[in-house]
């Protein structure tokens, strides 16, 4: 294998992981607790639309969170516990991470998210919601938040394309996915960025120029997931009627790496692939081996010489 001299690695890694980040900024293990408000989506009520995003379970994209029945420090405390017979002195990041965390009242949100301040040996917040649900209200009350502790707002962009938008009824445009970012940018707060590979009817280059186009953004971090099919959703029926093709492993990490490529060697990179519940996943059953498809990613960086950013201008 060939010599790896990139900034941001203390291993094998060409690219500058979350794990990275977190061991340089706290210097101890650092795990986040998945938490479920039960605050729902707008594009599920028919506010925006209705049934969600043609590939979104019906937990939200919550499926390892916590159970919505309990408050968030018994959610939160479950995790905790298990996760420390592994990791015995490390430290916690709540993670609201089902359905869109900003959709509900101003002082209902305020309030959570000021209790999750008071969590045994939390570190940080993040929250994860939709873009065009945020408004200057709710930016500035996550302002006053990012004074007190370390925020982390995770926004699910997918794809910087409309009309691929309008195929997984996101139900809101790229143009709106900006207009809350900036609110976000412009104060200062960290950003997380999802974005997803395999979208229906997108092309190789038209995925990379989604990762790119956010590169150029200079969010915080950014997580690369992959399209993979839930059975009951919206695209399972899509799926099973040819109208969907899940991407090959193969296809996949190629195309991951020539993401990786184009983005700021700065910013951080939370995930690299996704792995649904098995019981529910459809397809690609290859994605259920996570640590093999990101042992793959780490060799074809290798096989290339390369690493995060170098096609970057």
């Amino acid at each position: 294998m060939n010599s790896n001299n990139f900034k941001y690695s203390d291993d094998n890694k060409r690219y500058h992981t979350y794990n990275y980040y977190l061991r340089h900024k706290y210097g101890i293990k650092i795990f986040k607790v998945p938490l479920n408000t039960n605050f729902g989506c707008p594009n599920r009520d028919g506010t925006k639309g209705l049934g969600g995003c043609t590939y979104c379970s019906g937990k939200l994209s919550g499926d390892y969170a916590g159970d919505p029945l309990y408050d968030i420090e018994k959610q939160y405390e479950d995790v905790r516990k298990v996760l420390l017979k592994k990791w015995d002195n490390a430290k916690c990041i709540p993670y609201f991470q089902a359905g869109t965390n900003t959709y509900a009242p101003l002082e209902t949100q305020k309030e959570l998210f000021e209790k999750a301040l008071t969590l045994k040996d939390a570190v940080g917040i993040n929250i994860s919601t939709r873009a065009d649900c945020i408004n200057e209200e709710i930016a500035d009350m996550l302002y006053g938040l990012s004074k007190k502790t370390d925020l982390e707002v995770e926004l699910g962009l997918q794809t910087i394309y409309d009309k691929t938008a309008e195929k997984i009824n996101r139900c809101h445009t790229f143009y709106d996915f900006l207009k809350g970012y900036s609110m976000l940018k412009e104060r200062g707060i960290d950003i997380c960025v999802h974005i997803i590979n395999g979208l229906p009817g997108e092309s190789r280059k038209m995925m990379i120029k989604t990762a790119q186009t956010v590169g150029a953004l200079n969010p915080h971090s950014l997580k690369i997931h992959l399209l993979y099919i839930i059975k009951g959703t919206k695209m399972y029926e899509q799926f099973l009627n040819g109208e969907v093709r899940p991407l090959e492993r193969d296809e996949y990490v190629q195309i991951v790496c020539d993401q990786l490529e184009r983005i700021p060697e700065s910013i951080v990179i939370e995930r690299v692939t996704g792995d649904g519940v098995k019981e529910d996943l459809a397809a690609p059953m290859w994605s259920l081996k996570k640590f093999c498809v990101m042992n793959e990613i780490d060799k074809e960086m290798a096989r290339r010489n390369s690493y995060q950013g170098i096609l970057v201008k």
